[in-house]
């Protein structure tokens, strides 16, 4: 038995995208749609790099400001932040107030920009293997093999707040992996393996 829960539509949905009107439009349109481009993948890693021990609705709900203050996340904007930009961009409304975590975002696009055929490739050369989708919210893992060695990978190439946990979110935000649970309204998507993938050779 799945453990969907219906949406306010009725149709059923993974239970934790019906607990907020934010959750449902960000589950039913974005999460596990796969993003295979870099200034999309950049983003999606600044921001699970935000989301470093707070909600993931607290990043959701201050994106935009976040996109604003910081350069919509282009790479080669952000990574000509001087460090007076940083601060300029933490006194911005609405945005998540750590320097820390500004700072990492800054050094993320340098280490991105300076990937040999970019961070799309390299990101998605650690999809798995295809899987059936999840029953039951237990069945969904918090970690694995390949969220590890994306983080080991990501780590040498210069990155920072790129954990194994926090890299597998990024697979099932990003559509490496389909973490949606069997019985979800939300329709499968198109071939999510790459054509470089490490664990095929």
């Amino acid at each position: 038995m799945s453990d969907t829960q219906p949406g306010p539509d009725g149709a059923p949905r993974c239970p934790w995208a019906v607990g907020s009107a934010d959750y449902l439009a960000y589950h039913d349109t974005e999460w596990g749609v796969p993003v295979r481009d870099d200034h999309g993948l950049l983003e999606r890693v600044c921001l699970e790099g935000f989301q470093a021990g707070l909600s993931w609705l607290i990043v959701l709900r201050r994106r935009d400001a976040l996109r604003a203050a910081f350069a919509g996340f282009d790479a080669d904007a952000l990574a000509a932040f001087t460090p007076e930009q940083v601060e300029e961009a933490l006194a911005a409304p609405g945005v998540i107030r750590n320097r820390a975590k500004a700072a990492a975002m800054v050094g993320n696009a340098r280490a991105a920009l300076a990937l040999p055929g970019g961070l799309a490739a390299l990101v998605w050369s650690f999809a798995p293997s295809p899987r059936p989708r999840p029953r039951v919210l237990a069945d969904v893992p918090a970690v694995t093999e390949e969220s590890a060695a994306l983080a080991a990978a990501l780590r040498t190439a210069g990155f920072r707040f790129v954990g194994p946990t926090s890299c597998y979110a990024l697979m099932q935000a990003c559509g490496l992996v389909d973490d949606h649970l069997d019985g979800c309204c939300v329709p499968l998507q198109g071939p999510r393996r790459s054509v470089r993938s490490r664990r095929s050779g």
